[in-house]
């Protein structure tokens, strides 16, 4: 299966990333890509009460609109995240969503895993401040295909049981959107995905946010795609644009045979 991760800048100007990544997720069909993965807030990133402040539900203009492009190009699509209403007076949910080549809704992921983080010399995050979380480990088989995805966002990716969880629910497949932050993706992003696909015998695609979005919030960028076991397929630089690789089923399954880790696991 022919993939693509896109990367993006978003920045509080909706329309200008909407137009973006239609673009470029339509570039990748004509690439012959079977399954393209934006990075995490694609449809608007800034100051976290301007994120929160888009919310919309899951059947609203934003997910709908998407549904159609995914039907009409005939593609698995995936909707990094983006703030998904709650109940009238809650936080919404960081929200990333599956969509199947006929346009259905195969899962939807609410972010576990929320970034409350104070890292030294740049302003602190503190997603929960303005975002509620999940509570739910989401997995999902691609119609008509071997790949069960596992559905993740971003600072999930340092939370090695979550992807263990997905793995024994079937995931072959592991999807990490994210808006990585520069000071800690210098360090830590690639290292941190290779782990998870190594350890999970398992593809891993990485959407990612790049460069400035408002003040006090930049992003790492470097999309990845990266086999079973551990290899980089293909790896972004800095800006907008896409990235391919082939999922090789064969070779996932050599390796999950040859190296059965999985299933000498004592402690489940």
């Amino acid at each position: 299966m022919q993939v693509a991760a896109v990367q993006l800048n978003s920045t509080p100007d909706r329309e200008a990333n909407l137009s973006r990544a239609r673009a470029l997720i339509t570039a990748a069909a004509r690439r012959e890509a079977q399954l393209v993965a934006l990075p995490e807030h694609f449809a608007g990133y800034g100051p976290a009460e301007v994120v929160a402040a888009a919310a919309q539900p899951l059947n609203g203009p934003l997910v709908t609109e998407f549904r159609e492009l995914a039907r009409q190009l005939g593609i698995t699509l995936l909707l990094g995240s983006f703030p998904e209403q709650a109940s009238p007076g809650e936080r919404p949910f960081n929200t990333s969503v599956l969509i199947g080549p006929q346009g259905q809704l195969l899962a939807s992921y609410r972010k576990l895993h929320l970034f409350d983080v104070a890292l030294p010399g740049v302003p602190a995050h503190r997603e929960s401040d303005f975002t509620q979380p999940g509570t739910a480990v989401v997995t999902a088989p691609l119609p008509g295909t071997p790949w069960v995805a596992g559905l993740a966002v971003c600072y999930d990716l340092r939370f090695p049981e979550l992807f263990r969880a997905q793995v024994s629910r079937g995931a072959n497949l592991l999807f990490l959107p994210a808006a990585f932050t520069d000071t800690t993706g210098r360090d830590h992003w690639e290292v941190l995905l290779r782990a998870r696909a190594i350890e999970n015998l398992a593809y891993v695609v990485a959407p990612a946010q790049w460069g400035p979005h408002s003040p006090g919030r930049r992003s790492y960028g470097h999309s990845l795609i990266i086999d079973p076991w551990g290899l980089v397929l293909a790896q972004a630089g800095d800006g907008d644009g896409v990235i391919y690789a082939r999922l090789d089923l064969e070779l996932l399954s050599r390796l999950r045979r040859e190296l059965p880790c999985l299933e000498h696991r004592c402690l489940q």
